[in-house]
């Protein structure tokens, strides 16, 4: 018997109606399921294909409704067992500051074995090991508000590893982290697998992430669907899809070109297999001799700094080195100014919103004063789809707040229409249904009894009748695809997708100017995620709406922005295109950033000697230059 084993595992969800009749409802149905100590196992699903319910299962969250679930011989439905079972089995959710509890970092992680009756000298050796395992030994005396995101998930895993259980289970652990942070945490994983030999359970919805696990489950209605090697499942890829999942862009890539005839084998997960298969298969053709590769070399290098000596995004093949060295590097220099005026935008109407100069310090006066924005100017025109990303605190979220007045500049001047927003007498009120937010879990912004009511909610603000205000509220409803039948539904029993767009219909049906997505998707699985940008996209193109869209993937920015907005260190580092932006993709590296894995393919294989567009930065884009080529 594994050190994970579940038999014929069942578990409901138990609702009561108004007239306090119970529904059960099936969430785990029939598992089995063996993992053996030490594996590094990744368990895929859409949202509500039972997943996380089934990782509770490993510690004792949830016990079962029917079957049994066995953690190192241990069965979990053994109440006096619990105790054990748990220190056994520790969870790192999605959310890090939803684990942390101290002020400090040190306290933090040794409040569990604390709590254990670890005697006192062992507890302090603990934490000490753990943060070093980590790489966040140098911020132990710390608090914990003071760390990015992904420094904060890496202070929940140490104080997990300093219980020292013998299973980890990560639910989502990278959800809300960006590039670096995410790989940082892929990597302490990998890390504790291969040296500590802790089986870990990792959930993801990001599929680079899995390819470098010992084996994969794919669930679908409580379910194991698909399960074997990473390459195996990644092989199925119709099958993932009409299971509302995706593959490694890489994988796609690949895959598209091999159904329009071009010999790729099944199964390509890595960068690497790619550009091997192209070479051993003569599928490009080479550049001229005036587009050497050393020429190419030559020319890349005139457009990138060279000062970072940080690697390349690092392949999901080789997950296990843990790379903190963005922590400590240098403010890169820019090799040319693109920022004020960025002549490839597409330019749309008049100028809605503009920043001059703002500065905004939190703490302002006493000695926590923090800068998080330093003289910022920008201007958003009607009718463009812009992104904004930054590392998790470079003053993103802040400067986004600042465009329908939630925050007040600590110097210069915000204007809408040309009128600055805090002159006295300024409508505040109306310019926040002109200028709508739809924060990240947009599911919290829901209150009402029923869908209808609450989207019609913000019309009713606006001083429409009801009537007025329900027809503008079906209206959005149609246009995010929900449909008469959830009118009536309560929001807190949708789906995670239906929430997010129920949300955001309550702030289209106000019908704003600009509309703004503080990472709409994160937790969403790939088709929820499509769903909703694709929504967003439609109705950018039908009615001219701006988009401002804050994401910390870069594919989706890549995929759906016009315009793209980098900050960093509470400046604008860069505002051009996102084909400009990600071919700087050095730069970005060292604020804590990458590019979409198609850029850096592309840019390998010219390095490689092939002639690419590197400029392509999506699965589509790359598709159709090398068809192309091909073809010729």
């Amino acid at each position: 018997m594994g050190i994970i084993r579940a038999l014929k595992l069942g578990y409901d969800y138990k609702r009561y109606t108004d007239d306090e009749q119970e529904l059960k409802v099936r969430a785990v149905d029939g598992v089995d399921l063996d993992v053996e100590a030490g594996e590094f196992i990744a368990i895929l699903g859409h949202n509500g294909s039972g997943k996380s319910t089934f990782a509770k299962h490993i510690n004792a969250l949830l016990l079962p409704s029917e079957g049994a679930m066995f953690i190192d011989g241990v069965d979990t439905s053994k109440e006096p067992e619990l105790w054990r079972i748990r220190q056994k089995a520790g969870m790192v959710f999605q959310n890090p500051d939803n684990q942390i509890i101290s002020t400090v970092v040190e306290d933090d992680v040794a409040f569990g074995p604390e709590n254990l009756g670890v005697p006192q000298d062992q507890i302090w050796a603990r934490m000490e090991e753990s943060l070093k395992k980590v790489g966040m030994y140098a911020y132990r005396e710390k608090s914990p508000n003071r760390l990015s995101g992904g420094q904060k998930q890496r202070v929940a895993i140490a104080g997990i590893v300093a219980m020292r259980p013998k299973i980890i289970i990560f639910d989502e652990p990278t959800a809300m982290l960006d590039p670096n942070g995410r790989k940082d945490v892929l990597a302490v994983a990998h890390e504790l697998c291969r040296t500590e030999k802790v089986t870990i359970i990792l959930i993801t919805h990001y599929m680079e992430e899995v390819i470098g696990a010992d084996r994969v489950f794919v669930m679908d209605g409580g379910r194991v669907a698909l399960s074997g090697t990473p390459r195996e499942v990644f092989s199925r890829v119709e099958e993932l899809k009409r299971l509302r999942l995706d593959v490694p862009d890489v994988t796609d890539l690949a895959y598209a070109l091999k159904k329009k005839g071009l010999p790729f084998p099944d199964g390509i997960l890595t960068r690497e297999e790619f550009r091997t298969a192209v070479r051993e298969n003569r599928i490009l053709p080479a550049r001229a001799e005036t587009e050497s590769p050393a020429a190419v070399r030559r020319t890349f290098a005139e457009r990138t700094t060279q000062r970072s000596a940080k690697p390349e995004f690092a392949e999901a093949s080789e997950p296990g080195t843990l790379d903190k060295s963005h922590e400590h590097t240098a403010e890169p220099v820019f090799a040319c100014d693109i920022s004020k005026n960025p002549s490839n935008v597409r330019q749309e109407g008049e100028t809605l919103l503009e920043l001059e100069n703002v500065t905004f310090a939190y703490s302002l006066g006493t000695a926590y004063e923090t800068k998080a924005l330093d003289d910022i100017s920008l201007k958003i025109p009607k009718g463009q789809f812009i992104g904004v990303i930054g590392h998790t605190g470079s003053g993103k979220s802040t400067l986004i707040q600042h465009f329908n007045g939630l925050m007040r500049p600590t110097a210069g001047r915000v204007l809408f229409e040309g009128k600055d927003i805090w002159e006295k007498g300024y409508d505040l009120r109306k310019l926040r249904t002109r200028v709508g937010m739809v924060f990240q879990f947009p599911e919290s912004q829901l209150f009402e009894t029923d869908v209808l009511t609450d989207c019609a909610f913000g019309p009713k603000n606006q001083g429409f009748s009801v009537e007025e205000a329900k027809e503008k509220a079906k209206a959005a409803l149609h246009i995010v695809g929900i449909g008469e039948e959830l009118y009536a539904a309560s929001p807190f029993e949708l789906s995670g997708g239906q929430k997010r767009r129920v949300a955001i219909a309550g702030i289209l049906a106000m019908e704003p100017d600009i509309l703004i997505l503080d990472e709409p998707t994160a937790g969403l699985d790939p088709k929820g995620r499509d769903e909703i940008l694709g929504r967003v996209r439609d109705f950018h193109n039908d009615h001219g709406i701006t988009i401002v869209l804050v994401s910390h993937s870069m594919e989706d920015v890549a995929a759906y922005a016009d315009r793209l907005v980098v900050v960093h260190e509470g400046k604008i580092a860069f505002d051009d295109t996102p084909a400009n932006v990600f071919s700087r993709y050095r730069e970005l590296e060292s604020m804590g950033l990458a590019a979409p894995q198609i850029t850096y393919l592309m840019n390998e294989l010219a390095e490689d000697g092939f002639a690419v567009d590197t400029s392509a930065d999506t699965v589509e884009k790359a598709e159709a230059d090398i068809l192309k080529r091909w073809h010729r």
